[in-house]
């Protein structure tokens, strides 16, 4: 039985998008069965209504405090079957009670190489920094922020004298190669946690060779 995934978005979507695209190809052993977005008129909305997946709007502005909002959100994704949620440009930090409520199965990618450069501009620091090289990283979450156990990260070269926006566009191309790959493994049942420790039981995908500049641990499978 395909996983049920649900996805948390607050912006344009470009993630979910990756894993939509993936889904649909075959590629990935998911059902979405929906994605929750907290702002009214997010980009997210339209590409989920393009691929008729269902998506529920649940403004945070319109309720009392955090843990409320985040009540009704659980209620929403516990209403849908999810089974692993996925944050993906989910601009909100999420409440004890919603950890609780999804213990070990929220996971979130950040644009740098953690435990480097956290928090929401963790790209731009990392660039400002004047590092050689950055990257993403899919994360397990937890209540401190970007602190959660590895998954899998790629590393990109930071090139001389580039714009914030040029390195950005590459690593965001990255993030949409092993955030789906970390799902893959969650559907194929693949990964365990020994402490902060991630590990990934092999399969049966041959690896992808590096096609550019670019280096992925643990190693794309075939598909991503």
């Amino acid at each position: 039985m395909p996983l049920n995934i649900a996805i948390l978005a607050s912006g344009s979507g470009s993630n979910a998008q990756a894993m939509i695209d993936k889904a649909a190809a075959g590629v990935l052993d998911v059902n979405i069965c929906c994605i929750v977005c907290n702002r009214p008129g997010a980009g997210v909305i339209e590409r989920a209504r393009k691929a008729g997946v269902t998506c529920v709007v649940l403004d945070h502005k319109e309720f009392a405090d955090r843990e409320s909002f985040d009540l009704a959100v659980v209620q929403t994704l516990q209403d849908h079957g999810a089974q692993l949620i996925v944050l993906a440009g989910y601009m909100r930090i999420l409440s004890t009670a919603f950890l609780e409520a999804f213990s070990g199965r929220v996971i979130n990618i950040h644009p740098a190489l953690l435990p480097s450069f956290p928090g929401v501009h963790g790209g731009a620091d990392a660039c400002e920094y004047g590092v050689k090289i950055s990257g993403c990283t899919v994360h397990f979450v937890e209540e401190k922020m970007d602190s959660g156990p590895v998954i899998i990260q790629a590393a990109v070269p930071v090139n001389p004298g580039e714009e914030v926006d040029d390195l950005m566009q590459r690593i965001h191309a990255m993030e949409h190669r092993i955030y789906p790959q970390a799902i893959q493994w969650f559907a194929q049942n693949r990964i365990s946690v020994w402490g902060r420790e991630v590990h990934v039981a092999p399969g049966t995908a041959s690896t992808v060779t590096p096609d550019g500049p670019w280096l992925v641990w643990p190693p794309l499978e075939q598909g991503f």
